[in-house]
């Protein structure tokens, strides 16, 4: 495991004012973040524990609720903190992600406000 895997973010997020908003948050926190595309790539790079991934629940380019539940079954991943953004009225895409075994799941607007707290907590500053 990489010495700064603790001060890692991983990010499956594709919507440029989020990717914009999670960068500069984790400068300010002193993390660094990867944003990734692809369920295969999440996985391989998880394996170094990253402290957080966050996921949005509406990209594309994946899979999140099978994402969610691969990482979260497998024994070496499954600690990492899963954190998951989603529109306020997708109640439903919020619920399955939850049962999927995602950490904490919230509203876009929460997500973008609390942001720099929660890589504050992420990176061991609070």
């Amino acid at each position: 495991m990489r010495k700064d895997a603790n001060k890692r973010i991983l990010a499956v997020v594709t919507d440029l004012f989020f990717t914009v908003k999670i960068s500069d948050a984790a400068k300010r926190a002193g993390m660094q973040v990867e944003f990734v595309k692809d369920e295969a790539t999440v996985l391989e790079m998880a394996r170094a524990k990253p402290s957080v991934i966050i996921l949005d629940l509406n990209a594309a380019d994946v899979q999140p609720i099978e994402l969610i539940s691969k990482l979260k079954s497998d024994p070496e991943l499954n600690r990492i903190s899963l954190i998951g953004h989603v529109s306020h009225v997708q109640g439903e895409l919020k619920q399955s992600a939850h049962e999927a075994g995602c950490d904490i799941v919230m509203a876009r607007s929460a997500f973008s406000q609390n942001l720099p707290n929660i890589l504050k907590r992420h990176s061991g500053a609070l």
